[in-house]
């Protein structure tokens, strides 16, 4: 595996080795050695989560305000661009954005750690995601800032107007946002 640091501190894409011959492929998506080796985080994964979405639906900006949860996210079938904003107050990259494409076919992964906001599109016609929590989703501290925020700036590519859960199409604005310290 690569570890490959982004403008973000803390932010990182992961790159598998991957095995490709004439039946298929093979990579080891997780390792818990070789992600201390890489990282030097120390985080135990509680939780595995799944979502397949629609081409257009957009999903975010998450986080929650206790219990922060970091995440490592993978595409198993389709492609996204996968979204972090730093919302910790005292950062200096505080409402900064980074974004990448995910894919089955890239196998990419991204951490997001704790005092980010996630959110990602898909741009394929349909994506399945997967991804590893550090800690319990608690929908009591779940918090969700505006996926189209001005202030953010998000460049999303999207192929018109996104589909957006009820919770999402409500999300506020970061100067009213709960964030981290």
């Amino acid at each position: 595996m690569q570890c490959i640091t982004t403008p973000l501190p803390g932010v990182l894409i992961i790159e598998p080795k991957v095995f490709d011959d004439e039946r298929g492929f093979f990579f080891e998506s997780f390792n818990q050695r070789v992600w201390h080796e890489l990282t030097g985080l120390e985080h135990q994964f509680v939780q595995h989560n799944h979502s397949r979405s629609a081409q257009n639906v957009l999903r975010g900006l998450h986080y929650q305000i206790r219990q922060p949860q970091g995440k490592l996210v993978r595409v198993v079938s389709g492609e996204i661009f996968d979204v972090a904003v730093d919302i910790r107050r005292s950062s200096p990259h505080f409402g900064q954005w980074y974004g990448i494409s995910l894919s089955a076919e890239n196998k990419r992964q991204m951490w997001i750690p704790e005092g980010f906001a996630h959110g990602f599109c898909v741009t394929s016609n349909h994506a399945e995601v997967l991804y590893l929590a550090s800690d319990y989703y608690a929908p009591e501290f779940e918090r969700c800032i505006a996926w189209n925020d001005p202030a953010i700036a998000i460049n999303w590519p999207l192929s018109g107007q996104p589909l957006l859960s009820a919770k999402d199409s409500q999300g506020c604005l970061l100067a009213e946002a709960e964030s981290f310290d």
